[in-house]
C-alpha cells in the first residue's frame, strides 16, 4: 500500500565467513569482509536496520518505521552466524534475526549436505548469546523439509513443536517461523496452523524475482518474500532503483 510510505527490504543470509572446506564453493558461503560490505552499503543508502521486535510491531502500525528499512536475517543457524556474523554486526550496531531449525541445534547440516559443505551448526548456548547480542532467534521447524513434501500432520509438527522447543530453550516467546527452501506448502491450510499457534509472521525464500521490497501494510504476514543474499549480490542493482522511486 504506497499510502503508509513504508517500505522494508528483508535480506536472507546463510553462512558468513570462509567454508569449512575450502575446495567447496558455496554461493551461500559470503565473506567476512564482503559481509561488511554489504552492510555498509545499507548504512550509506539510508537504509535504517531494524530489529524483527520492531518489524512485527510494524505489521500493525506501519507508521512506527522510517521510510526505508531492512531486516537482516539468517537461516539454519550456521555456527558462523556466532563466531563471525554476530561480531560483525556489533560492530556496525545492527540487530538480526537467525532462523533455526530445531533438531540440528549443536549438530552439522545433514539436512544439506548432498548440496553444501557439511558445517557446524550453533549450540544452545550460542543461541543463547546470539539472543543477548541483538539477534532474535526464530523457527525454522524440526527437520529442514520442504512443506510441499509433508503431510498437514507433519506439518502442524513442524510448526508447533518447534515452537515449544525455541520457547522451553530460550525462555522468550517465539512469534516467527521461516519455511525451510521458501517452501510454504498449501497457504490455506498452513496460514491455518501458523495462526493457531500463535505465530504473527512467516518468511518464505526467494519467491518472487526480481525481488521487491515489501510495502506496508502487507497484504499477508504469513507469505513474506526475502532476497536472497549471495557473496555477489548487488544491493546498488536490487534495491537502489526502489530507493531512488521511493522518495519521489
Amino acid at each position: 500500500m504506497k499510502s503508509a510510505g513504508r517500505t522494508v527490504a528483508v535480506l536472507s543470509f546463510h553462512k558468513i565467513g570462509e567454508p569449512s572446506d575450502p575446495r567447496w564453493y558455496s554461493w551461500f558461503c559470503i565473506p567476512e569482509t564482503v559481509f561488511a560490505t554489504q552492510l555498509n552499503w545499507l548504512r550509506m543508502n539510508d537504509w535504517s536496520v531494524i530489529s524483527m521486535e520492531r518489524f512485527l510491531q510494524s505489521l500493525s502500525d506501519p507508521e512506527l518505521l522510517p521510510e526505508r528499512s531492512a531486516l537482516l536475517t539468517f537461516d539454519d543457524g550456521y555456527q558462523s552466524m556466532a563466531t563471525v556474523a554476530l561480531p560483525c554486526l556489533k560492530r556496525f550496531g545492527y540487530p538480526a534475526a537467525a532462523f533455526v531449525p530445531g533438531g540440528y541445534i549443536g549438530g552439522t547440516n545433514v539436512f544439506d549436505v548432498d548440496n553444501e559443505p557439511e558445517e557446524r551448526m550453533c549450540t544452545w548456548e550460542e543461541l543463547r548469546e546470539l539472543e543477548a547480542g541483538g539477534v532474535s532467534v526464530q523457527s525454522h521447524g524440526l527437520t529442514h523439509r520442504p512443506f510441499s513434501e509433508l503431510s498437514p500432520i507433519e506439518q502442524g509438527r513442524e510448526i508447533a513443536a518447534s515452537k515449544s522447543l525455541f520457547e522451553n530453550g530460550l525462555q522468550k516467546t517465539v512469534e516467527v517461523f521461516a519455511f525451510p527452501y521458501g517452501d510454504g506448502g498449501d497457504a490455506a491450510s498452513v496460514t491455518q496452523f501458523l495462526s493457531r499457534e500463535g505465530y504473527r509472521a512467516a518468511f518464505l525464500y526467494a519467491a518472487n524475482q526480481p525481488y521487491s521490497p515489501e510495502c506496508l501494510p502487507v497484504s499477508d504476514p504469513f507469505r513474506l518474500d526475502r532476497l536472497a543474499m549471495g557473496p555477489d549480490t548487488d544491493l546498488r542493482l536490487t534495491l537502489g532503483e526502489y530507493a531512488l522511486r521511493s522518495t519521489r
